[in-house]
This record gives structure tokens, sequence and C-alpha cells, in this order.
């Protein structure tokens, strides 16, 4: 675990903590069920004490990110596997299918699922992000929209799950920790698309790279982007740098001309207005690499199924 802990820094030892381990569990660093290091033997790590580690391990059980398992340490929380599936209902457009579906003989019931599996096993048509925050919901949607272009979705992972046809023409696309909760309900020939996330090392390079004590801003929309920005440039910053998060609203313009560098999530980075700025794109290059090879696979399908539909 690369975990970097500085006790100078305004921002507490827990919170530092806390905010690592989960940005190590979104990034993949972290798998679902892997064993964390015991309270003493992280606080040996990180060189803290033991009370600190403990707090902070207590905090990610609450927020569900660790698990305790009986008889071993805490591992990286699994989400449950099931889930109530709502029923499917049919739109009245094919009222004539169902007349013709019951004068042959077939149930409502034989017919919900044949067209639920016919539709699920159309190539998809847009990009569907399932994250239970809205915040990184739109950051996520908007790097996906303006590198790859195609029509973008998104619900949380409760929506997803209760509502079936939210699978209908998706590409799911999903931060990896809730693969195993989502998968069960995707269509068994197009599995979801874990997200992977960016790293953070040339932002923590020009932080550091600063000559002269600044004040350094982060804007955002997402409220958890903000919390890990903090847990991350803490140790980096020290006491020489103060550090001002703004949740923001998509859409208005945010002056922080006022700071000497501002990092901007995807979505705001347009409407801040700053003297020096960076745009931190969150998901990752090759991972956007994979989505759009996996999209041109599917636009690839989707133009085969209409020519073989088209009469001869």
């Amino acid at each position: 675990m690369k975990i970097s802990i500085d006790r100078s820094a305004d921002l507490p030892l827990r919170q530092q903590l806390t905010e690592q381990i989960i940005f190590l569990i979104t990034t993949g660093k972290l798998r679902p069920g892997e064993q964390l290091p015991s309270v003493r033997a992280l606080a040996r790590l990180v060189r803290i004490h033991h009370n600190t580690v403990s707090e902070a391990y207590q905090d990610l059980v609450r927020r569900n990110w660790l698990t305790r398992k009986r008889g071993s340490r805490l591992v990286v929380g699994t989400a449950p596997k099931n889930r109530a599936v709502a029923p499917v209902s049919l739109d009245e457009l094919i009222n004539e299918t169902i007349r013709r579906a019951r004068d042959m003989g077939f149930s409502l019931s034989a017919l919900t699922d044949r067209v639920r599996e016919r539709l699920l096993a159309q190539p998809a048509d847009h990009v569907l992000i399932v994250e239970d925050e809205a915040g990184l919901r739109k950051v996520i949607g908007c790097e996906v929209h303006r590198e790859l272009g195609w029509p973008v979705e998104d619900c949380s992972v409760d929506e997803f799950t209760k509502v079936p046809d939210s699978a209908v023409g998706a590409q799911i696309f999903a931060p990896a920790h809730l693969m195993e909760e989502i998968r069960p309900y995707a269509p068994a020939d197009r599995l979801p698309l874990p997200i992977v996330y960016s790293s953070a090392d040339d932002y923590l390079v020009a932080v550091r790279s600063l000559k002269r004590p600044s004040v350094i801003a982060v804007v955002s929309v997402s409220e958890s982007l903000l919390k890990t920005a903090e847990g991350l440039l803490a140790p980096a910053m020290g006491r020489r740098h103060s550090l001002r998060a703004l949740l923001a609203r998509q859409g208005r313009f945010v002056d922080v001309r006022g700071a000497d560098v501002a990092f901007c999530d995807s979505v705001m980075f347009p409407s801040v207005k700053s003297r020096r700025k960076y745009r931190y794109d969150l998901v990752a290059r090759d991972c956007l690499e994979g989505l759009a090879e996996q999209l041109s696979s599917t636009a690839e399908a989707r133009t085969t199924t209409k020519s073989m539909s088209r009469p001869r």
C-alpha cells in the first residue's frame, strides 16, 4: 500500500489515511476481498499512532469501503449479490404482440422474458455510467462524451439493479469496486467495463514545484472528488501552502483568480476563471481507449444487424 502521511499538513492524519485508502480501492490498487494490514502493522508502516489507524478503519467500515470478516483482518468490501429485481412492463405499442402471443398459448411471463432477452442482445447504443454519487457521474460522463462522442446516461447502483430495463442498449461503465454488484444485471454477452481512475502524480509534482507559499484551489461538482483531492494533496502541501476546496454547480462560473493555481474537474474546467489552471482528467487514458475499442466493436455489430434485417 502506497500511502504518504504528512504530520505538518492541516488535514487530520485520520482523514489523510481514510481518503488515500479509498483512492487505492477506486483505482484498483486494492481489490474486493483483499486483506488490509493489521492496525498496528499499518501504524508502523505510516508512522502514526495505532488509534488513528483504528479510527480510520472504523470510518471505512461504516462507509462500506471495508468489511470485517470473522477470524480475520479487514478486507476491501464486496457488494451484496442479491437485490430484488422489478418486473418488466411492456409498452402499449406492442399490444398486438400481446394479443397474438395469448392466442398462440404463450403466457405474459414468457413473453416478457423473451422480449427483454432480445432487447438485451441488441448492440449498445449508449454508455451507461453506474455510480452512486451524482457529481462523480457527471464528471465521468463528461469525459466519456468529450473523448468518444457517444450518448451518455447515468444512474445510481440502486436505480440500476431495481430497473432491469436500464441495461437495455447500454454499455455499462462503472467503478471496479461495484462490478460484483452490477454484473448479474448486465447482458451476458456485454459485460460491464470497470473504470480505472488516473493517478494524481502529475498534479502532485505541480504542487511540489511551487517555489513560494501558494494558495491552491480545487474546483469540482463532486464532493467525493474534493475529499480525495484534499487527502492526496495534503502531504505535498504540508503547511507551506493553503488549500481551497470548492464544490461548484455545473453551468456556474467560478472565480478563483485569488489562488495561485487551480485544479478543476472536466465539468468545471471551462467555467473556472483562474490565473493558472489544470484540468484533472479523472478516467485514465488507457481505460477510455479500452471503452472506445469495445464501443467500436458494438458499432460494427449494430451495422451488421441492420444490414441483415434489410429485405433482399
